[in-house]
């Protein structure tokens, strides 16, 4: 598993890549539909791809001379279960965040009434 998503995170690292899966979230394409938006050549996108399905990311395969790609959406899944375990970290920081700034506004208030009191 975490090589796997060592693997999943070095092949998302990339925005060319992003954007090729980005395209594949929308349905299977060839290999010549993926490369048009990209000002790249041929042998720049197969790298891509490559390290794309080497993640697990996307299968290709071959029907005569089209070469489509889909998208293989289980690794992004690991990669959402092991974001998930942080975000209650996150949530209870911000909590304590909140907490810690209520606290001083409240006692910046108390400093200000003290002021106009005098």
């Amino acid at each position: 598993m975490p090589g796997h998503l060592s693997a999943t995170f070095a092949a998302l690292s990339d925005p060319t890549r992003r954007a090729i899966l980005d395209r594949l979230a929308l349905g299977e394409t060839s290999v010549k539909e993926l490369l048009e938006p990209f000002s790249l050549s041929a042998p720049s996108i197969t790298k891509h791809l490559k390290v794309l399905e080497r993640a697990g990311l996307i299968r290709r395969s071959r029907d005569a001379q089209r070469r489509p790609c889909r998208l293989e959406a289980a690794p992004l899944r690991e990669v959402a279960k092991w974001i998930e375990r942080y975000r209650s970290f996150w949530e209870h920081s911000l909590s304590r965040l909140d907490d810690y700034l209520a606290r001083l506004e409240a006692k910046e208030t108390k400093q200000h009434a003290r002021k106009r009191q005098r």
